[in-house]
């Protein structure tokens, strides 16, 4: 029992926090493909803020997102832009963006390869900030790689009498998580939990097998003692 006790402890200590609002998008990663270095809509040409899988340490980003009220032009709020980076082709992903519940906001997240972010009539004004006039260092022209640009709308989802925050709404703090699924079927980063819930189910196991072997121990010491006594009775 001690050493259950130490066991529901430790895994205690080794979770992780979890928070408070979470939005996602589920995808499969493209085929890779070769990055026209003439191409202005391609990471060659833009300098996007990257999230990919491997290094681990890299695979989330933590920002701030700008957030507006949601208008006619504009029915979901302020669109900021991202790229998953160095993806395994036909891989599963989720991709999710976590944060408080003291910043009410409706976020929608969506993928697009280099082929369909041509028809994304917004994402060609937001890109001319983002020009620059060389590729990065670290993207080799010369291989094919796996990668989609990922699109974050945020609208603001509160009122307040304060006039000040209603027309100018502060940019969310947030955590944006790129997570592959190991196998396709599990999300790494539920691996741990999937390995606690296991271990804990063991543990359980051996656990009932002894208090289920004591108890019968017990039972057949009780029914043998009974056994001795009837028989003293009879005898007498």
């Amino acid at each position: 029992m001690k050493l259950f006790t130490i066991l529901l402890t430790t895994l205690a200590l080794l979770s992780s926090r979890i928070a408070a609002n979470v939005e996602k998008t589920i995808f499969l990663a493209p085929p890779a493909v070769h990055i026209p270095s003439d191409d202005p809509s391609t990471i060659s040409n833009l300098k996007l803020n990257r999230l990919t899988p491997i290094p681990i340490n890299q695979s989330s980003l933590h920002t701030l997102v700008p957030v507006s009220f949601p208008t006619t032009s504009h029915p979901k709020g302020t669109e900021s832009w991202f790229l998953l980076w160095d993806l395994t082709p036909s891989q599963r992903y989720e991709v999710r963006i976590c944060w408080a519940a003291t910043q009410p906001t409706s976020f929608d997240l969506d993928t697009f390869t280099t082929s369909e972010i041509s028809a994304i009539p917004s994402f060609t004004p937001y890109i001319n900030s983002l020009l620059q006039s060389s590729p990065p260092k670290d993207v080799d022209l010369k291989t094919p790689h796996s990668y989609l640009f990922l699109r974050i709308l945020a609208a603001a989802d509160f009122y307040t009498t304060n006039t000040t925050l209603m027309s100018h709404p502060p940019p969310v703090i947030a955590d944006i998580i790129l997570d592959p699924f190991l196998l396709n079927a599990l999300p790494r980063s539920l691996a741990p939990t999937a390995g606690y819930i296991i271990a804990i189910a063991i543990a359980s196991w051996f656990l009932a097998g002894s208090i289920n072997k004591t108890f019968t121990g017990l039972l057949a010491s009780c029914s043998h003692e009974m056994e001795k006594e009837e028989e003293k009775k009879k005898t007498q």
